[in-house]
Protein backbone atom coordinates (compact mmCIF):
# COMPACT_ATOMS: atom_id res chain seq x y z
CA UNK A 1 0.00 0.00 0.00
CA UNK A 2 1.06 3.70 -1.19
CA UNK A 3 1.49 5.49 2.49
CA UNK A 4 1.94 9.26 1.97
CA UNK A 5 4.24 11.01 3.91
CA UNK A 6 3.59 14.67 5.02
CA UNK A 7 4.26 16.85 8.52
CA UNK A 8 1.57 18.28 10.89
CA UNK A 9 1.54 21.58 11.99
CA UNK A 10 0.79 21.27 15.80
CA UNK A 11 -2.41 21.96 15.72
CA UNK A 12 -3.43 19.37 13.48
CA UNK A 13 -1.28 17.01 16.34
CA UNK A 14 -4.98 15.83 18.61
CA UNK A 15 -7.13 15.39 15.37
CA UNK A 16 -4.61 13.31 13.49
CA UNK A 17 -4.28 11.07 16.95
CA UNK A 18 -8.32 10.75 17.13
CA UNK A 19 -7.65 9.02 13.38
CA UNK A 20 -5.14 7.03 14.36
CA UNK A 21 -7.55 5.85 17.66
CA UNK A 22 -10.46 5.63 15.61
CA UNK A 23 -8.76 3.48 12.60
CA UNK A 24 -7.38 1.28 15.91
CA UNK A 25 -10.85 0.85 16.76
CA UNK A 26 -11.95 -0.26 13.66
CA UNK A 27 -9.28 -3.12 13.24
CA UNK A 28 -9.90 -4.83 16.39
CA UNK A 29 -14.02 -4.82 15.41
CA UNK A 30 -13.30 -6.05 12.28
CA UNK A 31 -10.55 -8.95 13.80
CA UNK A 32 -13.37 -9.31 16.26
CA UNK A 33 -15.55 -9.99 14.30
CA UNK A 34 -13.33 -12.16 12.10
CA UNK A 35 -12.68 -14.44 15.63
CA UNK A 36 -16.42 -14.69 16.11
CA UNK A 37 -16.56 -16.22 12.63
CA UNK A 38 -14.61 -18.87 13.04
CA UNK A 39 -15.34 -20.28 16.50
CA UNK A 40 -13.28 -22.49 18.43
CA UNK A 41 -10.10 -24.49 16.92
CA UNK A 42 -6.47 -22.66 16.84
CA UNK A 43 -7.86 -21.35 13.29
CA UNK A 44 -10.06 -18.96 15.09
CA UNK A 45 -7.58 -18.12 17.81
CA UNK A 46 -4.69 -17.55 15.79
CA UNK A 47 -6.46 -14.07 14.47
CA UNK A 48 -6.56 -13.66 18.82
CA UNK A 49 -2.54 -12.53 18.35
CA UNK A 50 -3.59 -10.19 15.77
CA UNK A 51 -6.24 -8.82 17.83
CA UNK A 52 -4.18 -8.73 20.48
CA UNK A 53 -1.10 -6.75 18.19
CA UNK A 54 -3.16 -4.10 16.90
CA UNK A 55 -4.63 -3.35 20.64
CA UNK A 56 -1.27 -3.26 21.85
CA UNK A 57 -0.14 -0.06 23.82
CA UNK A 58 3.11 -0.56 23.02
CA UNK A 59 1.94 -0.26 19.31
CA UNK A 60 -0.45 2.71 19.88
CA UNK A 61 2.04 4.78 22.17
CA UNK A 62 4.65 4.52 20.32
CA UNK A 63 2.76 5.59 17.06
CA UNK A 64 1.30 8.35 19.59
CA UNK A 65 5.16 9.67 20.30
CA UNK A 66 5.82 9.52 16.59
CA UNK A 67 2.94 12.14 15.78
CA UNK A 68 3.37 14.57 18.92
CA UNK A 69 7.42 14.42 18.79
CA UNK A 70 8.14 14.26 15.16
CA UNK A 71 4.86 15.58 13.79
CA UNK A 72 4.45 12.86 11.43
CA UNK A 73 0.55 11.98 9.66
CA UNK A 74 -0.72 8.96 11.19
CA UNK A 75 0.11 6.72 7.99
CA UNK A 76 3.48 7.38 8.02
CA UNK A 77 3.71 7.32 11.76
CA UNK A 78 2.56 3.41 11.61
CA UNK A 79 4.77 2.95 9.24
CA UNK A 80 7.38 3.63 10.89
CA UNK A 81 6.65 2.00 14.21
CA UNK A 82 5.88 -1.60 12.26
CA UNK A 83 9.62 -1.33 10.37
CA UNK A 84 11.41 -0.42 13.73
CA UNK A 85 9.37 -3.18 15.99
CA UNK A 86 9.55 -5.32 12.41
CA UNK A 87 13.34 -4.99 12.60
CA UNK A 88 13.64 -6.42 16.58
CA UNK A 89 11.95 -9.17 15.26
CA UNK A 90 13.68 -10.41 11.89
CA UNK A 91 16.81 -10.50 14.12
CA UNK A 92 15.64 -13.49 15.98
CA UNK A 93 15.18 -17.12 14.81
CA UNK A 94 12.76 -18.56 12.84
CA UNK A 95 10.03 -19.05 14.86
CA UNK A 96 10.38 -15.29 16.06
CA UNK A 97 11.07 -14.11 12.69
CA UNK A 98 7.83 -15.47 11.19
CA UNK A 99 5.89 -12.73 13.97
CA UNK A 100 7.62 -10.23 11.83
CA UNK A 101 4.84 -10.91 8.93
CA UNK A 102 1.54 -10.90 11.71
CA UNK A 103 2.87 -7.69 12.71
CA UNK A 104 3.07 -6.58 8.87
CA UNK A 105 -0.43 -7.36 8.46
CA UNK A 106 -2.21 -5.61 11.60
CA UNK A 107 0.05 -2.01 10.45
CA UNK A 108 -1.65 -2.73 7.22
CA UNK A 109 -5.26 -2.90 8.44
CA UNK A 110 -4.37 -0.26 10.29
CA UNK A 111 -3.11 1.68 7.46
CA UNK A 112 -6.40 0.54 5.39
CA UNK A 113 -8.59 1.92 7.64
CA UNK A 114 -6.66 4.92 7.93
CA UNK A 115 -7.37 5.78 3.94
CA UNK A 116 -11.00 4.60 4.64
CA UNK A 117 -10.65 1.40 2.89
CA UNK A 118 -11.85 -1.02 4.79
CA UNK A 119 -10.55 -4.39 4.14
CA UNK A 120 -12.82 -5.94 1.49
CA UNK A 121 -15.31 -8.99 2.13
CA UNK A 122 -13.58 -12.35 1.42
CA UNK A 123 -15.57 -14.72 -1.23
CA UNK A 124 -15.08 -17.80 -0.90
CA UNK A 125 -13.53 -19.44 -3.91
CA UNK A 126 -15.18 -22.06 -6.18
CA UNK A 127 -15.23 -25.60 -4.16
CA UNK A 128 -12.29 -27.80 -4.57
CA UNK A 129 -9.77 -24.76 -5.26
CA UNK A 130 -6.25 -24.40 -4.84
CA UNK A 131 -5.09 -21.22 -3.60
CA UNK A 132 -1.92 -19.34 -5.60
CA UNK A 133 -0.63 -16.47 -3.99
CA UNK A 134 2.53 -14.57 -3.05
CA UNK A 135 1.75 -14.83 0.67
CA UNK A 136 -1.71 -15.33 2.32
CA UNK A 137 -2.06 -13.06 5.14
CA UNK A 138 -3.25 -15.12 8.53
CA UNK A 139 -6.92 -13.33 8.61
CA UNK A 140 -7.39 -14.49 5.12
CA UNK A 141 -5.94 -17.81 5.73
CA UNK A 142 -8.20 -18.08 8.58
CA UNK A 143 -11.86 -17.55 6.64
CA UNK A 144 -10.30 -19.31 3.38
CA UNK A 145 -8.68 -22.59 4.41
CA UNK A 146 -11.77 -23.37 7.10
CA UNK A 147 -14.06 -22.98 4.70
CA UNK A 148 -13.95 -26.47 3.28
CA UNK A 149 -13.40 -25.08 -0.79
CA UNK A 150 -9.67 -24.99 -0.49
CA UNK A 151 -8.39 -28.27 -0.71
CA UNK A 152 -4.05 -27.01 -0.97
CA UNK A 153 -2.19 -23.63 -0.88
CA UNK A 154 1.09 -22.81 -2.69
CA UNK A 155 2.86 -19.41 -1.46
CA UNK A 156 6.29 -17.84 -3.09
CA UNK A 157 6.90 -17.03 0.52
CA UNK A 158 6.92 -18.52 3.98
CA UNK A 159 7.60 -20.93 6.45
CA UNK A 160 6.62 -23.97 8.27
CA UNK A 161 6.57 -21.64 11.49
CA UNK A 162 4.39 -19.34 9.87
CA UNK A 163 1.11 -18.49 10.73
CA UNK A 164 -0.43 -19.75 7.90
CA UNK A 165 1.61 -22.86 7.72
CA UNK A 166 0.19 -23.37 11.04
CA UNK A 167 -3.21 -22.96 10.20
CA UNK A 168 -3.02 -25.37 7.19
CA UNK A 169 -1.92 -27.99 8.99
CA UNK A 170 -4.55 -26.87 11.83
CA UNK A 171 -7.24 -27.52 9.01
CA UNK A 172 -5.35 -30.59 7.08
CA UNK A 173 -5.22 -28.08 4.34
CA UNK A 174 -1.96 -29.46 2.12
CA UNK A 175 0.04 -26.56 1.31
CA UNK A 176 3.38 -25.56 0.14
CA UNK A 177 5.27 -22.70 1.32
CA UNK A 178 8.67 -21.02 -0.22
CA UNK A 179 7.40 -21.69 -3.98
CA UNK A 180 9.56 -18.74 -5.43
CA UNK A 181 7.99 -17.10 -7.95
CA UNK A 182 4.23 -19.44 -8.30
CA UNK A 183 2.39 -16.34 -8.13
CA UNK A 184 3.83 -15.00 -11.12
CA UNK A 185 3.87 -18.20 -13.17
CA UNK A 186 0.24 -19.45 -12.52
CA UNK A 187 -2.83 -18.33 -13.58
CA UNK A 188 -6.75 -18.40 -12.55
CA UNK A 189 -8.31 -21.56 -13.78
CA UNK A 190 -5.04 -23.29 -14.31
CA UNK A 191 -4.79 -26.71 -13.82
CA UNK A 192 -2.19 -27.83 -10.86
CA UNK A 193 -1.03 -30.64 -8.48
CA UNK A 194 0.06 -29.89 -5.46
CA UNK A 195 2.14 -32.99 -2.81
CA UNK A 196 3.15 -31.42 0.32
CA UNK A 197 4.38 -33.78 1.33
CA UNK A 198 7.45 -33.90 -1.59
CA UNK A 199 7.25 -30.20 -1.80
CA UNK A 200 6.12 -30.66 -5.61
CA UNK A 201 3.84 -28.36 -7.47
CA UNK A 202 3.06 -28.79 -11.30
CA UNK A 203 1.39 -26.68 -13.01
CA UNK A 204 -0.96 -27.77 -15.88
CA UNK A 205 0.02 -31.15 -15.48
CA UNK A 206 0.04 -33.89 -18.20
CA UNK A 207 -2.53 -36.81 -18.43
CA UNK A 208 0.04 -39.06 -16.94
CA UNK A 209 1.14 -36.68 -13.82
CA UNK A 210 -2.25 -36.22 -12.80
CA UNK A 211 -3.06 -40.27 -12.71
CA UNK A 212 0.38 -40.20 -10.87
CA UNK A 213 -0.75 -37.61 -7.94
CA UNK A 214 -4.18 -39.48 -7.75
CA UNK A 215 -2.40 -42.40 -7.25
CA UNK A 216 -0.31 -40.98 -4.66
CA UNK A 217 -2.89 -39.16 -2.84
CA UNK A 218 -5.08 -42.29 -2.46
CA UNK A 219 -2.32 -44.14 -1.29
CA UNK A 220 -1.25 -41.20 1.17
CA UNK A 221 -5.13 -41.12 2.48
CA UNK A 222 -5.36 -45.71 2.98
CA UNK A 223 -1.75 -45.05 4.70
CA UNK A 224 -2.64 -41.83 6.93
CA UNK A 225 -6.13 -44.51 8.42
CA UNK A 226 -3.55 -47.34 8.80
CA UNK A 227 -1.26 -45.24 10.73
CA UNK A 228 -3.92 -43.35 12.70
CA UNK A 229 -5.35 -46.80 13.76
CA UNK A 230 -2.16 -47.22 16.06
CA UNK A 231 -2.61 -44.30 17.75
CA UNK A 232 -2.98 -45.46 21.12
CA UNK A 233 -0.20 -47.85 20.21
CA UNK A 234 3.08 -47.76 22.04
CA UNK A 235 6.33 -47.04 19.99
CA UNK A 236 7.75 -50.52 20.69
CA UNK A 237 10.33 -52.40 18.36
CA UNK A 238 9.77 -56.14 17.22
CA UNK A 239 12.37 -56.94 20.10
CA UNK A 240 11.02 -55.08 22.81
CA UNK A 241 12.43 -51.48 22.74
CA UNK A 242 10.34 -48.58 24.11
CA UNK A 243 10.90 -45.07 22.86
CA UNK A 244 8.55 -42.57 23.95
CA UNK A 245 6.91 -40.21 21.10
CA UNK A 246 6.24 -36.46 22.63
CA UNK A 247 5.60 -33.13 20.46
CA UNK A 248 6.88 -29.64 20.38
CA UNK A 249 4.30 -27.19 20.88
CA UNK A 250 3.91 -23.82 19.76
CA UNK A 251 0.59 -23.37 20.97
CA UNK A 252 -1.99 -24.81 23.74
CA UNK A 253 -4.40 -25.24 21.01
CA UNK A 254 -2.30 -28.02 19.27
CA UNK A 255 -2.82 -30.27 22.01
CA UNK A 256 -5.80 -32.07 20.25
CA UNK A 257 -4.04 -32.72 17.72
CA UNK A 258 -0.96 -34.16 19.38
CA UNK A 259 -3.18 -36.61 21.10
CA UNK A 260 -5.45 -37.32 18.06
CA UNK A 261 -1.71 -38.14 16.40
CA UNK A 262 -1.27 -40.13 19.43
CA UNK A 263 1.38 -38.15 21.47
CA UNK A 264 2.39 -39.53 24.42
CA UNK A 265 4.21 -35.73 26.26
CA UNK A 266 4.83 -32.32 25.92
CA UNK A 267 8.63 -33.06 24.47
CA UNK A 268 9.40 -28.99 24.28
CA UNK A 269 6.82 -26.03 25.08
CA UNK A 270 7.93 -22.43 24.41
CA UNK A 271 6.96 -20.09 26.48
CA UNK A 272 8.63 -16.95 24.17
CA UNK A 273 4.96 -16.25 23.33
CA UNK A 274 4.59 -14.87 26.96
CA UNK A 275 7.21 -12.10 26.60
CA UNK A 276 5.68 -11.05 22.65
CA UNK A 277 3.99 -7.58 21.29
CA UNK A 278 3.91 -6.51 24.82
CA UNK A 279 4.97 -3.06 26.98
CA UNK A 280 5.67 -4.58 30.69
CA UNK A 281 6.96 -7.79 31.52
CA UNK A 282 4.78 -11.18 31.83
CA UNK A 283 3.56 -11.36 35.38
CA UNK A 284 3.82 -14.38 37.65
CA UNK A 285 0.53 -14.78 37.33
CA UNK A 286 0.42 -15.01 33.70
CA UNK A 287 3.46 -16.89 34.08
CA UNK A 288 0.76 -19.62 36.15
CA UNK A 289 -1.94 -19.50 34.11
CA UNK A 290 -0.34 -20.89 31.23
CA UNK A 291 1.49 -23.49 32.53
CA UNK A 292 -1.26 -24.42 34.67
CA UNK A 293 -3.38 -24.54 31.92
CA UNK A 294 -1.02 -26.96 29.74
CA UNK A 295 -0.90 -29.06 32.34
CA UNK A 296 -4.44 -29.41 32.75
CA UNK A 297 -4.96 -30.02 29.44
CA UNK A 298 -2.49 -32.94 29.14
CA UNK A 299 -4.06 -34.84 31.69
CA UNK A 300 -1.01 -35.98 34.08
CA UNK A 301 1.29 -37.08 30.25
CA UNK A 302 4.75 -35.07 30.75
CA UNK A 303 4.98 -31.60 29.73
CA UNK A 304 8.49 -30.62 29.70
CA UNK A 305 8.49 -26.36 29.67
CA UNK A 306 11.86 -24.64 28.51
CA UNK A 307 12.47 -21.75 30.07
CA UNK A 308 12.82 -18.41 28.12
CA UNK A 309 14.98 -18.58 24.97
CA UNK A 310 14.94 -15.76 23.98
CA UNK A 311 17.48 -12.66 23.87
CA UNK A 312 17.83 -9.14 25.17
CA UNK A 313 16.49 -7.52 21.41
CA UNK A 314 13.09 -9.57 22.03
CA UNK A 315 12.02 -8.11 25.22
CA UNK A 316 9.00 -5.67 25.77
CA UNK A 317 9.78 -1.98 25.30
CA UNK A 318 11.93 -0.98 28.25
CA UNK A 319 13.59 -4.01 29.02
CA UNK A 320 15.56 -4.39 25.51
CA UNK A 321 19.52 -4.57 24.50
CA UNK A 322 20.80 -4.24 20.73
CA UNK A 323 23.70 -6.84 19.85
CA UNK A 324 25.01 -7.39 16.40
CA UNK A 325 24.73 -11.05 16.42
CA UNK A 326 22.13 -11.63 19.15
CA UNK A 327 22.29 -15.73 18.11
CA UNK A 328 25.43 -15.78 19.51
CA UNK A 329 24.87 -13.21 22.45
CA UNK A 330 23.15 -12.70 25.44
CA UNK A 331 19.77 -15.10 25.17
CA UNK A 332 18.22 -17.95 26.58
CA UNK A 333 19.47 -19.11 29.83
CA UNK A 334 22.53 -16.46 29.69
CA UNK A 335 20.29 -13.68 29.55
CA UNK A 336 17.76 -15.14 32.28
CA UNK A 337 21.23 -15.46 34.86
CA UNK A 338 21.87 -12.31 34.01
CA UNK A 339 18.38 -11.08 34.86
CA UNK A 340 17.57 -12.99 38.20
CA UNK A 341 14.58 -11.14 39.22
CA UNK A 342 13.11 -12.03 35.50
CA UNK A 343 14.19 -15.30 36.19
CA UNK A 344 12.76 -15.56 39.31
CA UNK A 345 9.36 -14.33 37.85
CA UNK A 346 9.05 -17.72 35.62
CA UNK A 347 10.59 -20.34 37.96
CA UNK A 348 7.92 -19.39 41.16
CA UNK A 349 4.97 -19.77 38.41
CA UNK A 350 6.72 -22.84 37.12
CA UNK A 351 6.57 -24.08 41.02
CA UNK A 352 3.32 -22.96 41.55
CA UNK A 353 2.05 -25.32 38.70
CA UNK A 354 4.40 -28.14 39.57
CA UNK A 355 1.52 -30.50 41.74
CA UNK A 356 -1.11 -29.87 38.73
CA UNK A 357 0.14 -32.61 36.40
CA UNK A 358 3.68 -34.47 35.83
CA UNK A 359 5.71 -31.18 35.01
CA UNK A 360 9.32 -30.95 33.51
CA UNK A 361 11.75 -27.96 33.44
CA UNK A 362 14.47 -27.28 30.78
CA UNK A 363 17.15 -25.06 30.26
CA UNK A 364 17.95 -23.80 26.75
CA UNK A 365 21.17 -23.60 26.03
CA UNK A 366 23.07 -24.82 28.34
CA UNK A 367 27.24 -24.82 27.65
CA UNK A 368 28.97 -25.41 30.08
CA UNK A 369 28.63 -26.73 34.06
CA UNK A 370 28.82 -23.57 35.58
CA UNK A 371 25.52 -22.22 34.01
CA UNK A 372 23.57 -25.22 34.89
CA UNK A 373 24.81 -25.11 38.50
CA UNK A 374 23.84 -21.13 38.44
CA UNK A 375 20.38 -21.93 37.08
CA UNK A 376 19.32 -24.72 39.19
CA UNK A 377 20.32 -22.82 42.08
CA UNK A 378 18.12 -20.40 41.15
CA UNK A 379 15.34 -22.92 40.91
CA UNK A 380 15.61 -24.53 44.47
CA UNK A 381 15.65 -20.73 46.00
CA UNK A 382 12.78 -19.82 44.46
CA UNK A 383 10.83 -22.96 45.60
CA UNK A 384 12.17 -21.89 49.20
CA UNK A 385 10.81 -18.98 49.05
CA UNK A 386 7.35 -20.06 47.85
CA UNK A 387 7.49 -22.76 51.02
CA UNK A 388 8.11 -19.60 53.44
CA UNK A 389 5.17 -18.10 52.01
CA UNK A 390 2.69 -21.06 52.17
CA UNK A 391 2.55 -21.72 48.25
CA UNK A 392 2.53 -25.51 47.78
CA UNK A 393 4.55 -26.85 45.54
CA UNK A 394 6.13 -30.43 44.63
CA UNK A 395 8.41 -31.71 46.52
CA UNK A 396 11.00 -31.53 43.36
CA UNK A 397 10.71 -31.87 39.69
CA UNK A 398 12.82 -32.84 37.27
CA UNK A 399 15.40 -30.33 35.76
CA UNK A 400 16.91 -30.94 32.29
CA UNK A 401 19.03 -29.31 29.70
CA UNK A 402 18.62 -28.86 25.82
CA UNK A 403 21.44 -29.99 24.24
CA UNK A 404 22.55 -27.57 20.95
CA UNK A 405 25.92 -26.32 21.51
CA UNK A 406 29.00 -28.28 20.91
CA UNK A 407 30.60 -27.10 23.87
CA UNK A 408 27.58 -29.26 25.74
CA UNK A 409 27.81 -32.40 23.60
CA UNK A 410 31.21 -32.63 24.21
CA UNK A 411 30.99 -32.22 27.94
CA UNK A 412 27.95 -34.34 28.41
CA UNK A 413 29.37 -36.83 30.55
CA UNK A 414 29.91 -34.06 33.07
CA UNK A 415 26.37 -32.07 32.90
CA UNK A 416 24.71 -35.78 32.86
CA UNK A 417 25.83 -35.82 36.34
CA UNK A 418 24.09 -33.14 37.55
CA UNK A 419 20.47 -33.01 35.62
CA UNK A 420 17.94 -35.13 35.48
CA UNK A 421 17.50 -35.04 31.16
CA UNK A 422 18.76 -34.28 28.03
CA UNK A 423 17.07 -33.35 25.00
CA UNK A 424 19.03 -32.45 21.99
CA UNK A 425 18.03 -29.71 20.01
CA UNK A 426 19.05 -30.49 16.84
CA UNK A 427 18.11 -26.99 15.07
CA UNK A 428 20.85 -24.89 16.85
CA UNK A 429 23.53 -27.79 17.47
CA UNK A 430 23.68 -28.29 13.58
CA UNK A 431 24.01 -24.37 12.97
CA UNK A 432 26.46 -24.11 15.29
CA UNK A 433 28.71 -27.44 14.20
CA UNK A 434 28.82 -26.99 11.11
CA UNK A 435 29.25 -23.01 11.47
CA UNK A 436 25.94 -21.38 9.15
CA UNK A 437 23.19 -19.73 9.52
CA UNK A 438 20.18 -21.83 8.36
CA UNK A 439 18.36 -18.71 8.20
CA UNK A 440 20.72 -17.70 5.28
CA UNK A 441 19.94 -18.82 1.73
CA UNK A 442 23.11 -18.81 0.42
CA UNK A 443 24.28 -21.45 3.16
CA UNK A 444 20.66 -23.57 3.05
CA UNK A 445 22.29 -26.61 1.13
CA UNK A 446 25.14 -26.59 4.19
CA UNK A 447 22.61 -27.87 6.44
CA UNK A 448 22.88 -31.53 6.76
CA UNK A 449 21.84 -33.44 9.78
CA UNK A 450 23.93 -36.84 8.86
CA UNK A 451 27.21 -34.72 9.14
CA UNK A 452 29.65 -37.42 10.58
CA UNK A 453 30.56 -34.50 12.86
CA UNK A 454 26.59 -34.53 13.88
CA UNK A 455 26.41 -37.36 14.05
CA UNK A 456 29.22 -38.23 16.41
CA UNK A 457 28.13 -35.72 18.76
CA UNK A 458 24.30 -36.91 18.92
CA UNK A 459 26.12 -40.37 19.44
CA UNK A 460 28.38 -39.15 22.19
CA UNK A 461 25.58 -37.25 24.10
CA UNK A 462 23.78 -40.18 23.96
CA UNK A 463 25.91 -42.50 25.45
CA UNK A 464 27.14 -40.00 28.54
CA UNK A 465 23.30 -40.09 29.36
CA UNK A 466 23.28 -43.71 29.10
CA UNK A 467 26.41 -44.22 31.91
CA UNK A 468 24.41 -41.33 34.20
CA UNK A 469 21.15 -43.77 33.79
CA UNK A 470 19.04 -40.13 32.82
CA UNK A 471 16.80 -40.14 30.08
CA UNK A 472 17.92 -38.59 26.87
CA UNK A 473 15.43 -37.18 23.98
CA UNK A 474 15.86 -35.08 20.89
CA UNK A 475 13.47 -32.13 20.31
CA UNK A 476 14.85 -30.57 16.89
CA UNK A 477 13.27 -30.86 13.69
CA UNK A 478 15.55 -34.04 13.10
CA UNK A 479 12.78 -36.06 15.21
CA UNK A 480 10.38 -35.82 12.86
CA UNK A 481 11.87 -37.53 9.71
CA UNK A 482 10.97 -41.24 9.68
CA UNK A 483 13.73 -41.51 7.30
CA UNK A 484 16.37 -40.55 10.12
CA UNK A 485 14.24 -42.80 12.68
CA UNK A 486 16.49 -45.99 12.43
CA UNK A 487 19.45 -43.97 13.01
CA UNK A 488 18.05 -42.31 16.21
CA UNK A 489 17.29 -45.38 17.34
CA UNK A 490 20.27 -47.58 17.03
CA UNK A 491 22.11 -44.36 19.00
CA UNK A 492 19.45 -45.12 22.04
CA UNK A 493 17.27 -42.10 22.26
CA UNK A 494 14.76 -42.82 24.79
CA UNK A 495 12.24 -40.39 23.22
CA UNK A 496 11.72 -38.25 20.21
CA UNK A 497 10.23 -34.98 20.01
CA UNK A 498 8.55 -33.41 16.89
CA UNK A 499 5.66 -31.82 14.91
CA UNK A 500 2.29 -33.51 15.84
CA UNK A 501 1.32 -34.77 12.30
CA UNK A 502 4.72 -36.78 12.28
CA UNK A 503 4.57 -38.81 15.21
CA UNK A 504 2.10 -41.76 12.92
CA UNK A 505 5.19 -42.23 10.53
CA UNK A 506 7.90 -42.34 13.28
CA UNK A 507 6.02 -44.44 15.19
CA UNK A 508 5.48 -47.19 12.12
CA UNK A 509 9.14 -47.24 11.56
CA UNK A 510 9.54 -48.14 15.24
CA UNK A 511 6.86 -50.49 15.34
CA UNK A 512 8.66 -52.30 12.12
CA UNK A 513 12.30 -51.82 13.34
CA UNK A 514 14.56 -54.59 15.48
CA UNK A 515 17.35 -52.73 17.83
CA UNK A 516 19.49 -55.16 15.72
CA UNK A 517 18.89 -53.81 12.53
CA UNK A 518 19.35 -50.24 13.81
CA UNK A 519 22.44 -50.43 15.03
CA UNK A 520 23.61 -52.47 12.15
CA UNK A 521 21.97 -49.23 9.86
CA UNK A 522 24.36 -46.77 12.46
CA UNK A 523 27.71 -48.17 12.38
CA UNK A 524 27.76 -48.78 8.49
CA UNK A 525 26.47 -45.72 8.35
CA UNK A 526 29.15 -44.15 10.16
CA UNK A 527 31.52 -46.02 8.48
CA UNK A 528 31.66 -43.18 5.78
CA UNK A 529 33.45 -39.99 5.48
CA UNK A 530 31.25 -37.87 3.35
CA UNK A 531 27.71 -36.60 4.37
CA UNK A 532 26.77 -37.41 0.64
CA UNK A 533 27.77 -41.14 1.11
CA UNK A 534 26.11 -41.36 4.11
CA UNK A 535 22.74 -39.79 3.32
CA UNK A 536 23.00 -41.94 0.16
CA UNK A 537 23.24 -45.12 2.31
CA UNK A 538 20.92 -44.24 4.57
CA UNK A 539 18.19 -42.96 2.32
CA UNK A 540 18.49 -45.80 -0.17
CA UNK A 541 18.37 -48.50 3.18
CA UNK A 542 14.92 -46.57 4.52
CA UNK A 543 13.37 -47.09 1.13
CA UNK A 544 14.14 -50.40 1.18
CA UNK A 545 12.64 -51.07 3.80
CA UNK A 546 10.10 -48.57 4.45
CA UNK A 547 8.81 -47.81 1.00
CA UNK A 548 5.70 -46.55 1.57
CA UNK A 549 6.58 -44.40 4.75
CA UNK A 550 10.16 -42.92 3.50
CA UNK A 551 10.03 -39.95 1.28
CA UNK A 552 12.53 -38.88 -1.24
CA UNK A 553 15.80 -36.22 0.97
CA UNK A 554 16.89 -33.77 -1.27
CA UNK A 555 20.21 -33.99 -2.80
CA UNK A 556 22.49 -31.00 -2.31
CA UNK A 557 21.93 -29.96 -5.78
CA UNK A 558 18.44 -30.02 -4.96
CA UNK A 559 18.47 -27.73 -1.66
CA UNK A 560 21.06 -25.37 -3.65
CA UNK A 561 18.14 -24.81 -6.18
CA UNK A 562 15.48 -24.60 -3.97
CA UNK A 563 17.04 -21.69 -2.19
CA UNK A 564 17.30 -19.93 -5.74
CA UNK A 565 14.18 -18.40 -7.67
CA UNK A 566 13.37 -20.08 -10.34
CA UNK A 567 13.98 -18.84 -14.36
CA UNK A 568 11.22 -16.91 -15.61
CA UNK A 569 8.74 -18.53 -16.81
CA UNK A 570 9.79 -22.26 -15.54
CA UNK A 571 6.89 -23.30 -13.48
CA UNK A 572 8.08 -24.76 -10.10
CA UNK A 573 8.28 -28.16 -9.02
Amino acid sequence: MRVPRHHLEPDEVDGEIARLEKAVRESVGQLSSLRASLGDGEHGKILDVHRLMVDDPTFADSTRRLIREELLNAEWAVRRTVREMGEKLASGDGYMAERRADLDEVGDRVLHNLAGEAPSAIEPPPPDSVLVCYDLPTAEAAVLLSSGRVVGLVTDVGSRTSHTAILARAVEVPAVVGALGVSETARAGDLIAVDAMTGEVLLNPTPADVARFEQARRAAKSRELKLLEERDLPAVTRDGRRVLLWANIEFPEEVPSLLAHGGEGVGLYRTEFLYLNREDMPTEEEHFKAYASILSTMGGRPVTIRTLDLGGDKLPLGHRTHETNPALGLRAIRFTLRHPHLFRTQLRALWRASTLGQLRVMLPMIAGITELRDAKAQLQAARAELVREGVKVADSVPVGIMVETPAAAMAADRLARECDFFSIGTNDLIQYSLAIDRGNREVAYLYRPLHLGVLRMIKATVEAAQDAGIECAMCGEMAGDPAYALMLLGMGLDALSMNPADIPLVKRVLREAQMRDARELLEAAMSFSSVDEIEGFVLAEMRRRFPNIVGPLPTPREVSRLSQPPPPHESPR
